[in-house]
């Protein structure tokens, strides 16, 4: 019996090859609002890698009242024909469909930015993420806006795509939609049928601009999953009414908004705080009520998951979205019998994270996503097979650097301190909100033994060793150790190791100094503060998880008014002392000098790790390259130059260089490994 997953299913004159999808979505990979080279790329990638449709462009705006506030695309314009005729080629050349979304973000988006055009709305209702007051909406608004759609779904068949998906969650068309964003007296506001005319009218003009066989489909609401917001019987009710109106092909279910970051990272993205697939009955629960062909999409990241969903009748197409990112080869992995080989999202959230902080979607485990440029996602033999490389430590980098080097057809040796691979992620992963890490080192720890690598497990490397082997190439990968000792009194502190492996018997109140503001402290005191112990948190930021995201920050700290925990932010941890009392903290504002104490039975400090190099440093003279990487060769994506004949090449990665994170440790050893 075929697998349901490789099914085609027809959707107006496209035949979908199978019902695994990715859904549109903004990666902040536009140059000037256009889809070119680097965003093409990473959707090809996909296509390459056998999806059975590439949706792109979240949220791409249709008029200059809708500009980018997240790196969207602007299909508002002809400049984009010709790059969307470049790109719609690009995909159908592998036997693969491409639809873009198209978007008029309503109050969504923000007045000071592009043309300085004020927002525009339903109602004058704040968004909370955006903040802008929109401007009521007249007559001559909403024909202007209908307008924009029916040119940008123009421009998407001019440019050769198959079709367009109009985005309705939350956005323009949904603001008109939910009784609490649509205040409205006129024929567009009151009652469901008028809420919905707006919506109604985009779909007819937008159809009759573009022919029957154009594919037409909508991103939808089930729920606005808050107070005042559309119901899902209202939700339904208007879906059957579009229905009716025979102008749509599919329908794309979502739950909930992002009107704030709560919501977003609840409902539209959720990272590891939310279980797996959490809406997909409620999407099964709307199927069995419509017609048109369903798709949905909210981590969904297994095969097993999606199977069941298509099997069972809940869907007609499954999202993978970010699933796909970290591994777009996922369908052919499927195909071939390499279903055990695909790289699993862990929902860490940092590639959504990435896009409002950085400006650009990364992936946490694939250092190859959004670089396809330079990093293939498929490593290729190297033209000299067959060198001795030797691997120290097995935490990310060195997992990185020892499964491309084997890829690539090199004889590999990896030395292990411990019984287990993963390093520093197998720590992180005990804190209960981020156990799903714990699937980065073993997808890295499965690929190199499938490979062959030789493990030398509970081995303490040292430079005798490693000359014992002469090698070709040496990475070492030691990474570091914490880093408590930055005051004076620093010895009397413990680290988040030392609680999250429990290492040290916590007893009475606790103080957590975050001098980072990443996972590592917030995920510690939401351990702690789970097993009944009184927490307070001190950081010298503005405020706590200063260096997380929206899918992450609003997780951690609903847990924190949960469990009580104090939060003070803005000082500065100056010095440590014990006292009869306990351990006295000292701290000054960077904010004008304000002093402040703090006494409590634990200090755990976070302030990073501290480079375990002793080992790197004794090999360097016996090295051809004294250690060194070459930045300019690194950079140009070029191999390392080989200095004389005699002696190895040494290379130190991740941590053992300087305090970073996962996707550094592992892009380290990439950039460096994938050339020699």
């Amino acid at each position: 019996m075929s697998d349901p997953l490789l099914q085609p299913l027809q959707i107006n004159k496209l035949t979908v090859r199978n019902r695994i999808v990715e859904t549109a979505h903004c990666p902040s990979y536009a140059e000037d609002g256009m889809p070119k080279e680097r965003y093409q790329l990473y959707h090809e990638e996909k296509a390459k890698g056998g999806i059975g449709l590439v949706m792109f462009g979240g949220s791409s705006c249709v008029g200059p009242d809708s500009p980018s506030v997240f790196g969207q695309l602007n299909v508002g314009v002809d400049d984009v024909i010709p790059w969307l005729t470049q790109f719609s080629d690009r995909i159908h050349q592998h036997d693969c469909g491409i639809i873009c979304q198209i978007s008029h973000l309503g109050r969504r988006t923000t007045w000071n930015v592009a043309d300085w055009l004020p927002v525009v709305g339903a109602s004058r209702v704040r968004e909370p993420a955006h903040r802008g007051f929109p401007k009521v909406m007249d007559k001559a608004d909403i024909a202007r806006v209908r307008g924009y759609y029916v040119k940008a779904a123009l421009r998407c068949k001019e440019g050769g795509l198959d079709g367009v998906e109009i985005m309705q969650n939350g956005h323009l068309p949904g603001q008109f939609l939910a009784p609490d964003t649509n205040l409205r007296t006129d024929e567009y506001g009151g009652s469901l049928e008028n809420r919905g005319r707006f919506i109604r009218e985009i779909f007819d003009a937008v159809r009759e601009a573009v022919g029957p066989d154009f594919i037409v489909g909508s991103r939808v609401d089930m729920d606005s999953a808050q107070p005042g917001g559309l119901e899902p019987s209202e939700a339904l009710e208007h879906l059957k009414a579009v229905e009716g109106m025979e102008v749509l092909d599919y329908l794309n279910l979502y739950m909930g908004r992002a009107d704030t970051e709560w919501l977003l990272a609840t409902y539209q993205v959720p990272s590891m705080f939310q279980k797996l697939a959490p809406f997909l009955q409620a999407a099964g629960a709307f199927k069995q009520q419509l017609t048109l062909p369903i798709l949905h999409a909210t981590r969904i990241a297994d095969l097993a998951t999606a199977r069941f969903a298509v099997e069972e009748g809940l869907l007609d197409l499954v999202g993978m979205t970010r699933a796909h990112i970290a591994d777009p080869h996922l369908v052919n992995k499927l195909k071939s019998g390499n279903e055990h080989r695909i790289r699993t999202c862990v929902g860490a959230g940092y590639c959504i994270d990435r896009i409002y902080g950085e400006g650009e979607a990364l992936c946490i485990q694939n250092v190859a996503t959004g670089r396809e440029k330079t990093i293939p996602h498929l490593t290729e033999k190297s033209s000299k097979p067959g060198r001795k490389v030797v691997v120290v430590g097995g935490g990310p980098a060195g997992l990185e650097a020892a499964r491309v080097s084997a890829e690539r057809g090199h004889n590999v040796v990896l030395f292990e301190a411990s019984a287990e691979l993963g390093g520093q992620v197998r720590i992180a992963a005990k804190a209960d909100v981020r156990k799903d890490i714990v699937g980065i080192a073993d997808w890295l720890a499965s690929e190199v033994e499938l490979l062959g690598v030789d493990i030398r497990w509970n081995t303490m490397a040292d430079t005798e060793m490693i000359l014992a082997e002469s090698p070709d190439i040496v990475y070492i990968a030691t990474g570091g150790v914490p880093d408590t000792d930055l005051v004076p009194g620093g010895e009397h502190c413990i680290s988040t190791w030392d609680v999250l492996t429990g290492s040290v018997r916590l007893e009475g109140t606790v103080l957590m100094y975050d001098d980072l503001g990443q996972h590592q402290a917030a995920s510690t005191v939401n351990f702690m503060s789970d097993r009944g112990i009184e927490v307070e948190l001190v950081t010298p930021d503005r405020h706590a998880c200063a260096e997380m995201g929206g899918t992450n920050y609003p997780m951690y700290t609903a847990k924190f008014h949960e469990a009580g925990v104090t939060i003070t932010p803005d000082f500065r941890l100056t010095r440590i002392e014990r006292t009869d009392a306990g351990l006295k903290a000292s701290f000054v504002s960077d904010s004008g000098g304000a002093q402040a104490q703090r006494l409590a039975d634990h200090i755990v400090v976070e302030h990073g790790t501290l480079p375990l190099e002793e080992v790197y440093l004794s090999l360097r003279t016996h090295s051809n390259n004294d250690g060194v990487t070459d930045y300019d060769a690194l950079l140009a994506e070029q191999p390392q130059p080989e200095v004389g004949s005699q002696g190895f090449s040494l290379f130190r990665v991740g941590d053992c260089v300087a305090s970073r994170n996962i996707h550094a440790a592992i892009l380290d050893s990439r950039r460096i490994a994938q050339h020699l």
